[in-house]
């Protein structure tokens, strides 16, 4: 539960600038590309930033490592909130550092992973990975508190959550008994980890599945604003939507891979992204097709996300979850780093999605087909 509430509200703080993006368009006059910039800047910061991470906490563990982190992204909250808003110079400094935020995921599956036994992972990462809904709140939260008070509002209660959750991490939170206590260096455990097969297999699906959800959470209001003439707030709610299926559908692909296999998971819900990606590269009417294909793709992405780290928990020595983690998640967020730029400039230069969206469903068709060949080998040694 602490685990699960620290990722939530990291992950709050972490997507402040999405809501806003075309606020800060029409604001600032950014263009297409410059706004994807803006979006993408904390998701590349938070993704890369899982890989020190997770390797830190499989030294120190979550109970340092977590309070650290969310008493660190205070200060690119505040900065953005009250100084870093007027200018896209000041809005992209500040969300660099905003990408502390979400570095929180390489800091919760560790711990997390130590206090199940192997056949209650899925389930149990599963469920820290509904806190990935904070991206929810703060799409559900910050237009209606910018409406209603100002702009400094979201990030000045999102602050005082943080400051709150680090306290309450500092005297509650508790690494589990028998945790290895690693005392090898950051540099040769992240170097093990990369040695380790699942690593790089894991990476390649990890920035695809969760890849696929930050793009989408990330960028929905923009494609559903320009692609729909949506207004902003209903746009915003519209990804929120997106956002609570994808994570409620999380634990039940890591339910679903302690009772079947990760990789026959993976296998089922890539080919439904196929589909759904292909129907909305030719970009249908918002209603019903539009949101049928977004809410199928919603789910699909989330439960495939779950699978992802039921594998990495069923395969990877509990001494390195750490550091394999916050190499998979880095590739996780930098997935999702990617596309907003695509998409950005196939508009740009197209004024059309859709090719976007018809790259979003060739990627995921040859990561079904890995799937398929690698579910073979996994199932014989897992």
């Amino acid at each position: 539960m602490l685990a699960t509430l620290g990722f939530a509200v990291n992950f709050w703080a972490w997507a402040l600038l999405s809501p806003l993006g075309p606020l800060f368009q029409d604001e600032l006059r950014l263009s297409s590309l410059q706004q994807a910039l803006l979006l993408a800047v904390p998701v590349i910061v938070g993704s890369l930033g899982r890989i020190p991470v997770g390797a830190l906490t499989d030294r120190f563990g979550g109970r340092v490592m977590f309070p650290l982190v969310s008493a660190a992204t205070i200060v690119p909250v505040l900065f953005v909130g009250l100084f870093g808003h007027g200018s896209l110079a000041a809005l992209l400094c500040g969300g660099f550092f905003l990408g502390i935020g979400g570095t929180a995921f390489a800091v919760g599956v560790p711990v997390v992973n130590a206090w199940f036994p192997p056949r209650q992972r899925g389930l149990a990462l599963g469920v820290f990975g509904v806190g990935m809904g904070g991206t929810a709140i703060s799409a559900l939260t910050t237009v209606p508190l910018v409406k209603a008070v100002d702009l400094t509002a979201p990030f000045l209660i999102t602050a005082a959550v943080l400051a709150a959750y680090a306290v309450l991490a500092a005297v509650l939170l508790r690494d589990a008994p028998g945790r290895p206590r690693i005392t090898t260096s950051v540099l040769r455990r992240l170097t093990g980890a990369l040695r380790l097969p699942i690593t790089w297999q894991a990476s390649a699906l990890y920035a695809l599945a969760f890849g696929g959800y930050v793009a989408f959470s990330v960028y929905l209001p923009t494609y559903l604003r320009t692609a729909y003439t949506l207004s902003q707030a209903d746009a915003a709610n519209r990804m929120a939507g997106f956002v609570v299926l994808a994570v409620l559908a999380r634990p039940l692909g890591g339910w679903l891979s302690d009772r079947l296999h990760p990789t026959r998971v993976l296998g089922g819900t890539l080919a439904v992204v196929v589909v759904a990606a292909a129907v909305q590269a030719f970009t249908p009417d918002l209603v019903p097709v539009g949101t049928i294909a977004f809410l199928t793709m919603a789910t699909a992405l989330g439960a495939a996300s779950g699978a992802v780290f039921a594998l990495v928990a069923l395969v990877t020595p509990i001494e390195q979850v750490g550091a394999v983690t916050g190499v998979v998640g880095a590739a996780g967020g930098l997935g999702g780093f990617l596309p907003p730029l695509l998409m950005g400039a196939f508009y740009g230069s197209l004024q059309d999605y859709g090719p976007g969206l018809a790259l979003l469903a060739v990627s995921a068709g040859v990561a079904t087909l890995f799937t398929t060949f690698f579910s073979h080998r996994a199932t014989a040694t897992a």
